[in-house]
């Protein structure tokens, strides 16, 4: 069983930054993807970041530039950190990887922006 545990969600003022972690735990041996999600009322969820084992990222149009993701192999630990925030940003996110075929995800954390 895999277990994803989220951390770093909270409230901040507009042009602020959060930072998101979220570990992979149990019976996983290799983690190819890992990304973060976003879903806000009433929307569907997006894939906010990406980054492969080999360290290739790729990011939504709409955080390029703010948000930078990053992971600690060794931890199977992927992070978000995120600047800049817009109340747009305001969602629940969520981090998934994916092993081999398989792909797990965490329970979501809340993030609220302030205007």
């Amino acid at each position: 069983q895999v277990q994803l545990v989220e951390s770093g969600g909270g409230l901040v003022q507009a042009g602020g930054s959060l930072r998101l972690s979220c570990q992979a735990s149990g019976s996983i041996s290799r983690i190819n993807v890992m990304a973060w999600h976003r879903q806000a009322p009433g929307k569907q969820r997006e894939e906010v970041a990406r980054i492969t084992s080999g360290g290739v990222t790729n990011y939504a149009d709409s955080v390029k530039g703010r948000f930078t993701i990053s992971r600690d192999n060794a931890k199977n630990t992927v992070y978000l950190q995120m600047n800049s925030l817009k109340s747009e940003d305001t969602a629940v996110y969520y981090c998934s990887v994916l092993s081999f075929s398989l792909t797990y995800w965490g329970q979501g954390t809340q993030v609220t922006v302030s205007s």
